[in-house]
């Protein structure tokens, strides 16, 4: 059971999406719980669908910190609960740093709280419009080719 209230959690996750609009991804995983996870039903190709623990979200994320500019819009809530459940659709201005791609993302986001820490934020987005920013399937396909090999 969590202890913030509904608008706390609504403010929490507004803060969550400025510290990624503001590239600050450990100060955005500090908002997990230790085994918190991080969910993407629909992945990019080469992506992983899941991650759990701070170390493996920041990991990942770090990536899309130096990968990704994003700015969001304010999220429009379509149900918080007492018990810790938020659901929260925005959008996202995005342009990938190395190709200097833009698009526009639409994000629908079903997040748990537990004692005021995400422990599960499922994220839905369309991997196809990151993948065509940059330059396509092929295109993405061979920099996370070049992203491995460092």
């Amino acid at each position: 059971m969590t202890t913030a209230s509904p608008q706390e959690l609504k403010e929490l996750f507004a803060r969550s999406l400025g510290l990624l609009s503001d590239g600050k991804i450990e100060e955005w995983v500090g908002l997990f719980a230790d085994d918190g996870i991080l969910e993407f039903p629909c992945p990019a190709p080469g992506f992983p669908s899941q991650m759990q623990g701070r170390e493996a979200l920041l990991a990942q994320m770090t990536m899309f910190g130096e990968q990704l500019k994003v700015e969001f819009s304010e999220p429009e809530f379509y149900t918080v609960t007492e018990d810790g459940l938020l659901v929260a659709a925005f959008t996202g201005e995005c342009t990938l740093v190395a190709t200097g791609g833009q698009y526009t993302q639409t994000y629908l986001s079903v997040v748990r709280f537990e004692n005021g820490k995400i422990t599960l934020f499922r994220d839905f987005w369309n991997p196809w419009l990151v993948m065509e920013a940059a330059g396509g399937e092929i295109a993405w396909k061979q920099a996370l080719q070049a992203l491995a090999n460092g």
